[in-house]
Parts: structure tokens; sequence; C-alpha cells
């Protein structure tokens, strides 16, 4: 039998070294360690992220999944329990080594059901909406100091990828032909970075200035659930689609969310689009009735808007 370690840090700029301290001081023999990408997304469903899909094809029955704390395989409510239940068919068991859930055998059953014990279910429903609450509430306050700011003529967000002095430099390479992708290479930035910075010389925004056009779209509002905006958080997206993104407000749903974006009709499109991987094979279930549930919104409000 086994014993898988599981490590995963938020962004490149934090260390596993507060895991690791816990994971040595549990004493785990001949540990076979897994871990993400600096950077990996809490946001991302855990059976969607590369190393924890590599440590279950690895995985035995009998063998052990060991973490530093709950939240660094999982955030989210339906994550905790989408997890267990892969883990219970896989009969692989789970221990959390510090936190809330440490003192938890989070994959018992009832012995005749083999349903996931009740008591373990609220304790994991509990604890783990506990966490989203503090997480909307850090977001709702990051809003309302946005607002705040913004009222006193300060722009918030993120600096541009793309340094002031070297715009210029950008912008006449393309002019003479360099690709999106090859000044995103040569300046060490993401294409949607060199994307904002050219973004008025590209055919696609001049295709889109006609000499009189109509009116601009006026946004619609359509409420995206919460497993989708979960993927889209994690996805490149350009500046109109992450603006949107950013903006939603989002809506508790009994154990989910939905997040309610207000943008204009080909930016929902866009979005959708998007979230195609959500239909593919390694998806789960609900990923997948998710979407076909925010195409279905965005189809009608297609069709809505060419009547």
């Amino acid at each position: 039998m086994a014993n898988l370690v599981y490590k995963r840090v938020s962004t490149d700029q934090q260390s596993t070294a507060r895991q690791n301290l816990v994971l040595d001081e549990a004493g785990i023999e001949d540990p076979v360690v897994f871990e993400e990408d600096p950077g990996t997304s809490s946001r991302l469903h855990p059976l969607q992220r590369p190393k924890f899909r590599e440590l279950l094809t690895y995985a035995r029955p009998g063998d052990t999944v060991h973490i530093s704390e709950m939240f660094r395989l999982v955030r989210g409510t339906g994550h905790i329990l989408d997890v267990l239940d892969v883990l219970h068919r896989d009969q692989v068991a789970l221990r959390i080594h510090d936190g809330a859930f440490s003192a938890m055998d989070l994959t018992a059953r009832h012995p005749r059901t083999g349903e996931l014990l009740s008591t373990v279910k609220f304790m994991v429903q509990t604890f783990a909406a506990a966490g989203e609450l503090q997480r909307d509430l850090q977001r709702e306050l990051t809003y309302d100091g946005l607002r705040a700011a913004a009222a006193k003529g300060n722009k918030g967000g993120r600096r541009p990828a793309v340094a002031a002095e070297k715009t210029d430099a950008v912008r006449t390479a393309y002019l003479e032909g360099r690709s999106i992708a090859a000044l995103a290479r040569d300046h060490g930035v993401s294409r949607a970075a060199i994307r904002t910075a050219v973004a008025d010389l590209t055919p696609e925004h001049t295709a889109a200035i006609p000499e009189e056009g109509p009116a601009p779209e006026l946004p619609v509002t359509l409420d995206m659930p919460g497993k989708v905006a979960d993927f889209l958080s994690t996805t490149e997206l350009d500046p109109a689609e992450r603006t949107a993104l950013d903006h939603g407000v989002t809506v508790r749903r009994g154990q989910g969310y939905t997040l309610r974006v207000s943008t204009n009709p080909a930016v929902h499109h866009q979005l959708l689009a998007r979230c195609q991987p959500l239909d593919g094979a390694h998806s789960i279930p609900a990923q997948r009735k998710a979407r076909r549930e925010y195409a279905n919104r965005v189809n009608a409000l297609g069709t809505e808007t060419s009547q």
C-alpha cells in the first residue's frame, strides 16, 4: 500500500515550505509525491488538475492520499464531495494532517448503504461553507474598495503586462508583420497582454468600426453556473471577457453559487465558447450539466437579440 502525497500552491510567489513541514512531522513512510505546477488555482476542479489526475491514475486500492490541509486539495463543498466519491470508488483513503479536517475520517461510509456517513457529510459541508463565506466576504470588500477608489478618480486593476516604454516598440513590430505569439515570446508576457497593446491595430478592430455603424449592443445580465465560472477563472481570456467575469456578482444557490454577469451579447457568446472543454471526455457530469445550462441561456439570448 502506497502513501501518495499531494501538494499545491495558488501562486508562483508561494512555496510549499509550510506543507513540507506538516508532512515531514507526520512521518509518512516512502512517500510518492505529486506536486502541481506553481500557480495552479484552487478554482480549478481537483479532478481536472494535471498532478491530481496523475495521482488518481497511479493509485491502487488500499493506498492513502496525504495532504497537509484540506484546502490544498479542494475549496468548494461540491469539489470536496466529488473527490470523496472518486476516492471511495477507487478504495483509496484520505489523510489530512493539519487544520479543521485533521481529526476526521472523511472516507467513512455507512456499513450497509455504502453512502458517506451523514455526520461526515455535515461537517464537510459546514467547514467548506465557512471557507467559501470567508472568500466571498473578501471579494465583496475588494469590490467595495475598488468602487470607493474609482469614485476618487483612481483606476484599479492590474498594471499592463507590457511596460509603457515598450508599448511603442511592440506596436511598431506588429505593424511590420511580427505575430502576436512571437511578440509575447520576445517580451516574456502573455498573448493577451500583446493583444491589449495592439487592440486598435488589429483587423478585427478595424472591421468592427463602420463609417456610420449601429449603436453598440446594450449589456445583458445572465446567470453563469458556478462550475462554469470556476473553469473560466483559470482560463486565458481577452480583456473584455476578463472584465465581465471579474465584475460578476456572486449569488449563493444552496451548496453552490451562480455568477451574475452583465455584458454585451457578443461577450456572453465568447465566454460560452471558452468553456467548451467542459463538454470534453475529462470533464465530470456536473460540469457538463452546468455548461449546458449556460449554453441554453446564452443561445436563448442570441434568439432574443436577433428578433
